[in-house]
């Protein structure tokens, strides 16, 4: 039918578009936030595009939900603007017809939204998780960029190594500031080179010499030396290898009874979810103002999706502490606003009438007796 198929169309252009820029703006941010982190020296510099689409896939479903609300919004407000939908009503559509072609787009972006939801966003969560270990894992000198100043991970110790260095195994002209209760010491060295004995790691200096300051007394000690060793790192596996709520996968969170990983499975389905009423919200409560600018009506979208994401975090916070079931949590509150959303879209179908009732389409009087009055 033309009637679906131009909103269709109409539907897929304001969507694709709108995601497009989602994407820009969120990516530019992400982009300049993981940078930073790798310039303080938080993450591998060359992790830094892993990073960016790991961090990508979990930003991804929330841009998706915005984009298909703003398109849907944006459809019925220039539907009234341009006076379309008092086409369509007097040609007998009511709102409630709309709901056809606006799902016939949505599916396959809400199939899509639930993939990257429950599948891939725990995997992206996962890796993350990996590259931070492996990078907390390696040595400190293997953490120093070369020509720059690098804290150690305990903070005890400050690493600088020449620009002409490889920055992995081997540090050329190294100077280290090792702090160690009331002693602070100055080491500089010729060269350095990483050596792992056990599941130690230790740097072996050459020509170099040693000053250890007594903070309390002022007192210093000079020493020169050949060869040293200093422990500049070990490879405790630990709790590295262990996931978060956010990492685990869907089916685990299923089997578990951890409060913490029954708050993301709500959170999960619950965003899925509520990506379905945003639609419904957006189908029932659009305004029908022509004389209000389209300004308005994204004003109103914003709100409205801002305010539904607070309370997914807040759904998911309730259920974290206890106060809320993750039933209640899921079906109580998502399964409450789809049913208001319904009854609002009724109401509205409702309110309208069909051609034919009302006074206005009253079958007017005979001929004959409207002779007879103009004759009186």
């Amino acid at each position: 039918m033309l009637f679906d198929s131009s909103l269709r169309r109409e539907l897929w252009r304001g969507f694709v578009g709108t995601l497009v820029v989602l994407l820009t703006v969120v990516l530019t941010m992400v982009l300049i936030r993981v940078l930073g982190q790798a310039a303080k020296g938080s993450v591998a510099l060359a992790d830094v595009s892993l990073l960016l689409g790991y961090t990508m896939i979990a930003q991804v479903p929330t841009l998706i939900t915005l984009a298909l609300f703003v398109a849907v919004v944006a459809l019925l407000a220039r539907l009234h603007r341009d006076s379309e939908m008092v086409v369509w009503q007097a040609s007998g559509v009511r709102l409630s017809r709309l709901l056809k072609p606006i799902w016939q787009m949505a599916w396959p972006v809400l199939v899509a939204l639930g993939v990257l939801l429950l599948v891939a966003r725990p995997w992206g969560q996962q890796q993350t998780q990996v590259l931070k270990d492996r990078f907390e894992r390696r040595s400190d000198i293997a953490r120093v960029a070369p020509g720059q100043f690098q804290s150690s991970a305990d903070g005890k110790r400050v690493f600088f190594i020449d620009s002409r260095s490889d920055g992995e195994r081997t540090g050329k002209n190294v100077f280290i500031v090792l702090s160690e209760g009331d002693t602070e010491a100055v080491v500089s060295a010729r060269e350095g080179q990483i050596e792992t004995i056990g599941a130690q790691r230790y740097l072996n200096l050459r020509q170099g010499e040693r000053v250890e300051t007594k903070l309390s007394t002022g007192e210093k000690t000079r020493s020169r030396f050949e060869q040293a060793q200093i422990l500049v790192g070990d490879a405790p596996v630990g709790n590295a290898g262990e996931l978060g709520a956010r990492g685990t996968p869907t089916v685990e969170l299923f089997n578990s009874t951890n409060r913490e990983m029954q708050a993301e499975l709500v959170w999960r389905l619950g965003t899925l979810w509520s990506a379905a009423n945003l639609v419904l919200i957006a189908l029932a409560s659009v305004n029908t103002q022509v004389r209000r600018g389209n300004a308005w009506s994204m004003v109103w979208a914003l709100l409205v999706f801002v305010a539904y994401y607070n309370v997914l975090t807040l759904t998911q916070a309730w259920v974290t502490s206890g106060k809320l079931s993750s039933a209640a949590g899921l079906f109580g509150i998502h399964g409450a606003i789809t049913l208001g959303a319904l009854a609002t879209l009724w109401w509205r179908d409702g309110a309208w009438r069909k051609p034919g009732d009302g006074d206005a389409d009253e079958p007017s009087p005979p001929a004959s007796s409207a002779a007879q009055g103009a004759g009186a």
